[in-house]
């Protein structure tokens, strides 16, 4: 497999997870919001990811999650489940359990927490390739998995086979940059943090985008790609403008950035739900001042 043995491309939403104030997936808002995202541009959705909260998901809702994307999704876009785990095995039975609820990939953290040497993340991921019979987009989240693909990196891993894709969501422009200069022709590259740098990363022809800002803010996050690819580039500047100030809104003054997409889901009338521990949702304060934010910027 290659970056030719797929169609991803465009932009794809990283989804949130809603869940009640009983700690149980919203199942009916799940579904929705995959449907207004399809609706609004999306050429797909990524489920269970960090926006999705997936650290503190168990197996059982993972694959719940995987099936009712596939089904509402309807052929309609990509669906990638995020298969990531520490350990390969769990890796590994989680993209067997991707594909047989029917999804069109696997996106794969390095394993995290601890360290690993460049060795050690290569054979993590060949372990996983020779085990199973998904495409691969990797994840590179540095600041969030402690270990970094670097573009040479990224290189070494094109030669596995599974492997077709990366999402780069380092916030480093020179890592991605780099990234998709020595890798693009091998496998597809998507920008992470397009409300920060999506048109840029288009006009240097990143393949699409990965962002969890369309959950806010659609179809204008995602329009950042389809204006840059259509030539409107002052139109272009202007929603990068608006992303990245969004992105400031949600995580100063005490906000973070998951709950913050959610409270602001929420307060604009789609339902985000509630976060789950280990996180909190935003107390009144910091919803009121996320609130007084989005007026501005809207």
């Amino acid at each position: 497999m290659d970056r030719n043995s797929i169609d991803w491309h465009g932009p794809l939403v990283a989804l949130i997870t809603p869940f009640k104030k009983s700690g149980e997936i919203d199942k009916d808002s799940f579904c929705q919001n995959i449907d207004r995202m399809i609706k609004k541009g999306a050429t797909g959705v990524l489920v269970a990811g960090c926006t999705g909260e997936f650290w503190a998901l168990s197996y059982k809702e993972k694959k719940l999650l995987f099936e009712l994307s596939v089904e509402t999704v309807n052929g309609r876009g990509t669906v990638i489940c995020n298969c990531s785990a520490i350990t390969p095995e769990e890796t590994i039975e989680l993209t067997k359990e991707s594909k047989n609820c029917g999804s069109d990939g696997s996106l794969i953290l390095p394993s995290y927490f601890i360290k690993l040497t460049e060795n050690e993340i290569i054979n993590y991921y060949k372990n996983i390739s020779s085990a199973t019979s998904s495409p691969i987009i990797i994840y590179n989240i540095p600041n969030n998995a402690v270990n970094d693909i670097t573009p040479e990196l990224a290189l070494e891993l094109c030669k596995i086979n599974n492997i077709v894709a990366i999402k780069e969501s380092s916030g480093n422009w020179k890592n991605f940059y780099s990234t998709l200069i020595l890798a693009k022709s091998k496998i597809r590259i998507f920008c992470g943090p397009s409300s920060v740098y999506g048109f840029p990363a288009t006009m240097a022809d990143a393949d699409g985008t990965i962002d969890c800002f369309p959950n806010v803010w659609a179809p204008g996050c995602m329009d950042i790609f389809y204006k840059s690819k259509d030539g409107d580039h002052v139109e272009a500047m202007k929603l990068q403008e608006i992303g990245n100030n969004l992105t400031e809104l949600f995580t100063s003054g005490g906000k973070t950035l998951y709950p913050s997409t959610k409270a602001a889901m929420n307060i604009l009338g789609f339902n985000g739900g509630y976060t789950r521990p280990p996180l909190n949702d935003l107390n009144k304060n910091l919803i009121k001042d996320l609130e007084k934010g989005l007026k501005q910027i809207f």
